[in-house]
């Protein structure tokens, strides 16, 4: 009986830990939605070269901060607020979910990742 119940609270507490992840993958639909909140920030993490040949916008201020800047987690905290919405992409997927988890260390609170990332913008 005891194992039983030792059983169940490990797999809730588990389940709350996964459950409370701080990022989001969306999709374009819901990546549309969130970018026209204007208390919300978009993190393009892609180099300035690939930023220069198209961003994503919206009613939230966009903003290039190269991902491979030694400087990426502090450039972030020197412009958002820990609780505000940011809206995160790269090319493919792959750079802003390692800035997601990144992101998320630092204490960023609503983290949205766009799936696919701006190759799969439409």
């Amino acid at each position: 009986m005891d194992m039983r119940i030792l059983s169940w609270i490990c797999l809730s507490v588990l389940f709350c830990a996964c459950s409370t992840r701080a990022q989001v993958k969306v999709d374009n639909a819901r990546f549309k939605e969130l970018i026209a909140d204007s208390n919300a920030l978009i993190l393009d993490v892609r180099t300035p070269e690939e930023f220069s040949e198209g961003f994503i916008a919206g009613n939230a201020s966009t903003v290039n901060v190269n991902y491979f800047s030694s400087e990426f987690v502090a450039s972030i905290e020197s412009i958002a607020k820990k609780d505000q919405i940011l809206l995160v992409y790269c090319a493919a997927g792959g750079r802003s979910a390692s800035a997601c988890r990144d992101l998320k260390k630092a204490g960023f609170k609503k983290i949205y990742e766009l799936e696919g990332g701006y190759n799969n913008w439409e």
